[in-house]
């Protein structure tokens, strides 16, 4: 009996269980049903809601202009085909169902708005001038030291401060680029401020209107080129200004400082320009030179008003030094008057005093 119980045992445990060959149907239906609702989100998103677009355009337009793309240049996204088109936008729209008060409200609001950053354009591009105004008065007298005071011009440009090396002597010979040795000297004085800036400096060279000869450059887009690398080697290589501080340009003769018609243009237009670059917004840089301009102004109607002080002064204190010493004065002549009672003589002796 036992024997019979324990082959029965062993039957049932030979016996081996039933694989299921169908489980990658659930995968590939949990795979089906992802699928599915991507393609439905997908392509709800590809529907737009023009009512809500027209919304977002007429703020858009509101605030940036009735331009009707948002970019210069690029199409609505209602232009692209199969798209509805939505009518242009004026920036009064915005504002037609406002009463008269309130479209006044909001256009006092956009003229405070415009006049602020106005305002604050013209405070940069101010702050920026009294600046490089200092810079340009630390060079004046650099050079004013060296005696080299009339070798160069400043001015100002959307730029920056732009240091002319004009001299009424040579600074480059006719068709060459090597630094004449007054030209050395202009250098070198202008250096060490240069060098205490931490402002990006680029090196323009010009030519005259006198055609250049082949022998040594072939146009005077060469010439002017190699008179700016001339300086920019003398400031890098003798001076030590860091190179990524310094760039250079050629201009050739399309950039005269004076007209060539006249007289004496050929030797101020052969220059190079060493400009301090500010770092401005353009539409902040672009009010530099009114506002370097009006900081040069406000400085000679201080000096002239010191200089009136000063004038009036000298002259209160010559009268009052002619006051002092003149006898008609009212506090000398009491003075006098005293000293002369106190010697007048009196009694018997007053003969031998005398």
């Amino acid at each position: 009996m036992s024997s019979g119980h324990g082959s029965r045992r062993r039957k049932h445990e030979e016996h081996e269980e039933h694989e299921n060959h169908e489980r990658w149907l659930v995968s590939y239906a949990d795979m089906v049903t992802l699928l599915m609702v991507l393609f439905v989100v997908m392509f709800a998103m590809s529907q737009v809601d023009e009512k809500k677009y027209a919304q977002l355009k007429e703020g858009l337009a509101a605030g940036f202009g009735s331009s009707d793309s948002l970019l210069e240049g690029s199409s609505s996204l209602h232009e692209q085909p199969g798209s509805a088109a939505v009518d242009s936008v004026s920036p009064q729209l915005a504002t037609a169902n406002l009463d008269s008060e309130q479209q006044q409200a909001v256009a006092n609001a956009v003229q405070r708005a415009a006049a602020l950053q106005n305002q604050r354009s013209w405070d940069e591009a101010a702050a920026e001038a009294e600046r490089l105004e200092k810079v340009r008065a630390t060079l004046t007298s650099a050079l004013e030291r060296e005696g080299l005071a009339g070798d160069v011009t400043t001015s100002y440009d959307h730029r920056g401060l732009v240091i002319s090396l004009v001299s009424r002597h040579v600074v480059f010979q006719a068709n060459l680029a090597s630094l004449s040795l007054r030209g050395q000297q202009v250098v070198d004085a202008v250096a060490p401020v240069l060098r205490s800036l931490e402002d990006p400096l680029q090196i323009d060279g010009h030519t005259n209107q006198v055609p250049v000869k082949p022998k040594y450059y072939a146009t005077d887009w060469d010439l002017s080129a190699a008179r700016a690398v001339t300086v920019l080697r003398r400031l890098e290589e003798q001076h030590g200004l860091p190179a990524d501080r310094l760039s250079v340009a050629g201009y050739g003769h399309t950039r005269p400082l004076v007209d060539p018609s006249k007289p004496g243009s050929q030797a101020v237009n052969k220059r190079v320009d060493i400009v301090v670059l500010t770092d401005l917004a353009p539409q902040d840089a672009a009010l530099l030179p009114d506002a370097a301009a009006k900081a040069e102004a406000d400085a000679a109607e201080e000096k002239a008003r010191g200089k009136a002080r000063t004038k009036a002064e000298r002259k209160a204190e010559r009268k009052a030094r002619k006051a002092g010493t003149s006898p008609d004065s009212p506090d000398d002549s009491h003075d006098s008057d005293g000293a002369h009672a106190a010697a007048a003589p009196t009694g018997p002796d007053s003969k031998e005093q005398r």
